[in-house]
This record gives structure tokens, C-alpha cells and sequence, in this order.
């Protein structure tokens, strides 16, 4: 009787699972593994939205596999260590796993080959589970991975992707492997009220759904804040309950302006992860310095304090503030113009709204979350670096009628269109009454803080 083990991370899922399918193929009996590794706590990245989300996934997993004669083995411990106890007690002599990007990702996968190796046991990795495309298999002819969006697209939409996997149907798991208890999913400290429910199933409901009835409108309407037409599928794929390679073939399959709209911001996913396979240090140091002076918490506390309270006085971004907080999660544009505001206007160091972002969004991660601040700071990969987005432009022009605005900032709920996203043109008395605070800086001088800081005559609109 022969055994493998399939130790589950980013891909809590069994649709389109190639090291699942690859284990199941090459032995008899499959061990399903989960293992909370403390390192996920050391640095700070189990916070309450996603490790509410991830017991929900785990839940799901159990349930799915109990549904095909198995059931998920969840340890705690070392990965190395808990893989190799399993793999042990139950004479293992293959360990599947998805391939990763970061630099904690090839940590683990080194330290599990250095525990494995010598007691007969192979590690297999497999590609094209976390992304639709290997992160280094699209490359430009005298680098190893491309820094400018536009040209990789190009590329990665002439690669021909896999088809994707079923689900097993029968998954039998070996007597021996003994694990603990599901961790629980409520009575967390710290959860957004509007978190959304996790785990594949879920998460298969929401693509069906918004396949059928969504992503037509999503070319034209991914940027109206109050329309709210975005898929939310990020934290599904985040903790991989989907399938980034079925998601592009089913999204092309349907076909439309929509989903080649989605089909490209799936592409911006790969793109950041083959941009950090590249420059692992990108996630916490500048990917193309500005020689940038970033304030800090010393010199900007209560600024930094707004903008984390959505109190800065400017409606689009204490709106969007406010979305993160009460959800664990921001539409895009909304990020893109909180990130603007910090960095741009306020002059804050980016890592310090990204780690906020990573404190609160389910879907954060190191590659789009980390990679994504840079782009809006100016020390990534966008090619205007120096664009500021003015919070009050992209109000009117994206929320017209103060519809997302006045869902999250309940304070300007009654205040006439013309003034939502500038309540300081109100009459004196009016503004007064609402109990909103002032802006918290005037654009205009931070625009001329944000230029003196980057030695130029003027930054892009």
C-alpha cells in the first residue's frame, strides 16, 4: 500500500488541484495536510479577517474531502517537522505541494527538502497552482522577468494554459494519520462585520453567480465605486479556493469586453507574482528607489492616525477606510486612491499603509498587496512614477453622486451631490453641524510637499 501527501497552502481547494491529482495518481492512500505554522504568526500575518476566513476554507476542505471518503489532517507546528512526522507514521514516500513565489515560500519548500532528504522521501513541487502562469516562464529576451505591465501581458496571453482538473472523486485517507482539531471560525476578537464566508464552495457559488450575471458590466463599470461590479473573488483566490488557471478559461470561454477586462486584472496578479519571484526583497524595500525621505510614524502620527480612522476629511478616502474596516476588504479604486493619499499627499512611507492593509484585508498577501503599494508610491513598477490622484477629482469622477460615499461616511449622508466629496464648501453653520472633520491637509500643499521631496518641478495629475 503506498501513500502520499498533499500538504495544502495557498490552494485550499480540490477543483483543479494538480498536487492533489498528481498524489492521488502515484499512490494508494492520500494524506491531506494542513499545518498551521507558528512562522505565519511570528511575522504577524494571522490577523483575525484572515484567519477567521482560513478556518472557514479549512472547514470547507474537511467537508468536501469527508464527502469523498476522506478527511483534511490539520497539524500545528514547524511545517518541515509536522510533514515529516506524517509522512513518517504513515510510510510516505511523496510530498506534493503547490510551488511558491515568495522568499518565505522557498524557505519552507528548503527546509522541507533538507528534513525530508535522506529518509527516502521525495518532495514533488507542481507550477500553475497559485498562478495561471509560472512566474518565470514568460520572460524578456535580457532579463529574467518583466518590469512593465503592458509588454507581459502580451506575452502571457499567447501562452496556452493547462486544462483544468476535476475534483476527485474518492480520496482515501490512511488510518495512521492523526491530526487535531479544526480551528474554530467565530469567537474571534477583531473581525470585520461584513467579512465575506470562506472556502471553495462559497467561493464556486460567487464565480457561478457573478459569471452569469456580472462580469458583462465589468469592463465599463470596474471603476463605479457605488456599482460595485467587481467579481470579490480576490480573497477566494488569495487562499487559492479557486483556481486562477480555471478562472482565465472560463472567463474567455464566456467571452465579452467584461471578461477580458477580468481576464487582464487576473493577468496583473501573475504579473506582480513573477515581478517578486524575481526581487523577493520587493516586499519590503523599494523595487526602483526614489531616494525618497518617507515620514514615519514619529513625524506623521496623527496624520497616519486619520487616514487608518477614515477621519481626513476627504470623503473618497475616509470612505474607503471605512469599507476596510467594517468588510476586510476595499474595491480597487478605493485602494488605489487611499495608497495615493498616504504616500502622495502625506508623504508617508508606503510599507506603513501596507502593513495596514495586511492588518485588515482578507485578500492580503505579500506579492499584490506589497507590489501594489509601490505601484501607487512611485518606487514600483508604474511607469509615472510620480502621478498623484486627487482624492476630490476621482470622486466625481467615479462617484458622481456620492453613492459609495454616503454608504461609508453616513456623516454626509443628507449633504446635496454638489458638495459630498468637498463638504468644505459648505456654509459655515451646515459643515459645523455634520460632525465631519476638516481636511486634514490641503492638497495643494502636499502636491508642493510631494514635488519638493522628489526634486520636481511638478508631478503628474
Amino acid at each position: 500500500m503506498t501513500v502520499a501527501v498533499v500538504l495544502f497552502t495557498a490552494d485550499l481547494r480540490l477543483h483543479d488541484h494538480p498536487p492533489l491529482a498528481a498524489a492521488l495518481a502515484a499512490a494508494d492512500e492520500v494524506v491531506p495536510l494542513f499545518v498551521r505554522d507558528p512562522g505565519v504568526h511570528a511575522v504577524g500575518f494571522d490577523v483575525p479577517n484572515r484567519a477567521a476566513f482560513l478556518a472557514a476554507c479549512l472547514a470547507d476542505l474537511d467537508a468536501s474531502l469527508r464527502g469523498r471518503g476522506g478527511r483534511l489532517v490539520v497539524r500545528s507546528g514547524p511545517v518541515e517537522r509536522e510533514v515529516a512526522a506524517v509522512a513518517g507514521e504513515c510510510g510516505a514516500d511523496e510530498v506534493h505541494l503547490a510551488a511558491g513565489v515568495t522568499g518565505y515560500a522557498h524557505r519552507r519548500e528548503e527546509r522541507l527538502r533538507e528534513a525530508l532528504r535522506g529518509r527516502g522521501v521525495e518532495v514533488r513541487t507542481h507550477d500553475a497552482v497559485i498562478t495561471a502562469v509560472t512566474p518565470g516562464a514568460v520572460t524578456p529576451a535580457k532579463t529574467d522577468h518583466f518590469a512593465v505591465f503592458s509588454p507581459y501581458f502580451r506575452r502571457w496571453s499567447q501562452e496556452r494554459l493547462r486544462d483544468p482538473l476535476p475534483a476527485p472523486r474518492a480520496v482515501r485517507v490512511p488510518e495512521a494519520a492523526r491530526g487535531e482539531a479544526l480551528p474554530p471560525r467565530d469567537g474571534r476578537d477583531g473581525i470585520s462585520p461584513g467579512l465575506l464566508p470562506g472556502g471553495e464552495s462559497a467561493g464556486r457559488g460567487r464565480l457561478n453567480d457573478w459569471l452569469r450575471s456580472g462580469i458583462d458590466a465589468y469592463d465599463e463599470g470596474q471603476d463605479d465605486l457605488a456599482g460595485d461590479v467587481t467579481s470579490r473573488l480576490s480573497p477566494y483566490l488569495h487562499f487559492g479556493a479557486l483556481s486562477p488557471v480555471e478562472l482565465v478559461r472560463r472567463a474567455r470561454e464566456h467571452g465579452g469586453a467584461g471578461a477580458e477586462a477580468f481576464v487582464r486584472q487576473l493577468c496583473w496578479r501573475d504579473f506582480h507574482h513573477q515581478v517578486l519571484a524575481a526581487r523577493p526583497d520587493a516586499s519590503v524595500r523599494d523595487y526602483r528607489t526614489r531616494d525618497d525621505h518617507w515620514r514615519g510614524e514619529d513625524a506623521a502620527h496623527e496624520e497616519i492616525t486619520a487616514w487608518r480612522e477614515g477621519r481626513t476629511g476627504y470623503p473618497m478616502v475616509d470612505a474607503a477606510m471605512r469599507q476596510l474596516a467594517h468588510e476586510g476588504w476595499m474595491h480597487n479604486r478605493g485602494r488605489l486612491l487611499a495608497a495615493s493619499f498616504l504616500t502622495k499627499t502625506l508623504y508617508v512611507d508606503w510599507r506603513i499603509g501596507a502593513r495596514h492593509f495586511l492588518d485588515l484585508l482578507v485578500d492580503g498577501d505579500v506579492v499584490n498587496n506589497q507590489l501594489n503599494w509601490q505601484w501607487v508610491a512611485g518606487t514600483g513598477t508604474d511607469t509615472r512614477p510620480h502621478r498623484v490622484l486627487n482624492p476630490v477629482v476621482q470622486g466625481k469622477r467615479f462617484d458622481p453622486r456620492g453613492a459609495y460615499v454616503r454608504r461609508w461616511v453616513p456623516e454626509l449622508r443628507d449633504v446635496a451631490d454638489r458638495f459630498v466629496h468637498e463638504p468644505w464648501r459648505l456654509p459655515e453653520e451646515e459643515r459645523a453641524a455634520l460632525g465631519y472633520p476638516p481636511p486634514l491637509v490641503d492638497l495643494a500643499d502636499g502636491l508642493a510637499r510631494f514635488r519638493h521631496a522628489r526634486g520636481r518641478d511638478r508631478a503628474d495629475g
